[in-house]
């Protein structure tokens, strides 16, 4: 029986040993490979279908997302309010996202009602048509969306720092205008969708509690498509700017400042990276932060301040991004590149590395819970040409990083003279 008299034991999260649930892989009749995770109490099921269609395949600026956002707004024989109404009247929702390097549609629905849902979803990825209708409305919410955001100094912050970072013509860089929006035609579209999603590079990500049959209700429905066609990679120059420091006013009667502090940095493939992910998180990672500490808790100069590095899959950033009061801006800069500096000279304490560790397990933890969050994890790793190892060699990385490495890196990278510096009023 249990004493309630005597405290359980305290376990720092770095003493467990976390474990990623294995997928079962299958291919479709025409080659494309499933990944799924059948599990969980709950009826429910995620299918997700990522395709090599974002924006690093078109060849006219917002094509790809335009495409990818319109999908499910008609057919040759569904209009858009009966695309809707069916996925509602079964309790399911049907998304879209567009990336750099994919596009993805996304079904949450209950399992048992997948046999009624999936062969809309084929009608959608094989058979819209872009009324003109649906692309005038997406063009004016477009346009008067974009006028609402450049009115904002974090969205034009963010905008020329991609832009710095990256280059005005990479696909991690280009910005939309007024003109792109407008110049987008129904012709552009149904290309594209022929190239990238009726002969398309497919993979299927699926997670939940699926029928016994599972693998041949999806092969029924998709596996007579063109989804594992041989679309090429393509590669695009980086080309940073050759300013590093800008201060630019968007809005002269303002209050407030867009700050973004970056620099280029190596993808998930470098060795430097899963190191550098602790570092981060102690620099400006999480709540209890240096930079939080500092610029929020202390100074009081801003309600947050976050950095992150960018989850690009070929090229990445490390970014430093906060708003503060304009008159405080530049004193805002200045402590960023304060707290580098101590990341550079002093080690850090035991006790601080040791809670950085804690919070990367115990986030690590709930990120595997369920099997939604680890179908996600595996396709981040599938997506960006990794496997099993490097969630392990991550796991042990913030295990064993010591205070010593912790300096190390803070004086390859956090050196200030690298960083682009962006303040926009």
């Amino acid at each position: 029986m249990l004493n309630r008299t005597i405290s359980p034991v305290i376990k720092d999260a770095v003493e467990f040993n976390l474990t990623l649930k294995p997928y079962t892989k299958f291919s479709l009749s025409n080659g494309a490979p499933v990944y799924y995770i059948n599990d969980g109490t709950e009826e429910v099921a995620l299918i997700e279908m990522v395709f090599n269609a974002g924006n690093s395949y078109e060849n006219k600026n917002l094509v790809a997302s335009t495409v990818n956002y319109l999908i499910k707004n008609g057919t040759t024989n569904k209009t858009a309010l009966e695309i809707n109404e069916h996925f509602e009247y079964y309790g399911a929702y049907l998304n879209r996202s567009c990336h750099n390097e994919t596009a993805i549609i996304t079904l949450h629905c209950l399992s048992k009602h997948l046999k009624e849902l999936l062969p809309v979803v084929k009608e959608i990825i094989t058979d819209s048509v872009f009324p003109e209708q649906e692309l005038e409305i997406f063009k004016q919410n477009s346009i008067q969306r974009l006028s609402v955001n450049l009115r904002k100094c974090d969205f034009i912050a963010n905008r020329l720092i991609d832009q710095y970072l990256y280059g005005a013509e990479h696909p991690y860089g280009r910005v939309s205008s007024v003109a792109d929006i407008q110049a987008i035609n129904r012709e552009d579209l149904t290309v594209f969708f022929d190239n990238f999603y009726r002969k398309a590079r497919c993979s299927i990500f699926a997670a939940g509690k699926f029928p016994a049959d599972f693998e041949q209700i999806v092969n029924d429905h998709f596996g007579d498509l063109n989804l594992n066609e041989n679309i090429p990679s393509i590669t695009h120059k980086r080309e940073m700017a050759s300013e590093k420091k800008s201060r630019v006013i968007n809005d002269a009667n303002g209050v407030q400042g867009a700050i973004r502090i970056a620099r280029d940095f190596p993808n998930r493939h470098h060795p430097d990276f899963k190191k550098v992910q602790v570092l981060n998180c102690l620099f400006g990672g999480f709540f209890g932060s240096r930079l939080m500490s500092n610029i929020r808790e202390e100074k009081g100069y801003t309600y947050g301040i976050h950095s992150f590095l960018e989850n690009h899959i070929c090229e990445s950033a490390w970014v430093i991004s906060t708003e503060a009061g304009k008159d405080v801006c530049e004193a805002t800069v200045e402590e960023v590149y304060k707290e580098m500096k101590i990341l550079r000279e002093e080690i850090t304490d035991a006790e601080e590395l040791l809670l950085v560790k804690n919070y990367l397990m115990g986030i690590t933890l709930g990120d595997i819970d369920g099997p939604f969050h680890i179908m996600a994890r595996w396709k981040s790793l599938i997506l960006n040409g990794l496997d099993e190892n490097y969630f392990y060699d991550s796991m042990n990385t913030i295990k064993s990083i010591s205070a010593e490495e912790i300096k190390e890196l803070s004086n390859k990278y956090l050196v200030s003279e690298d960083f682009f510096e962006l303040v926009v009023i």
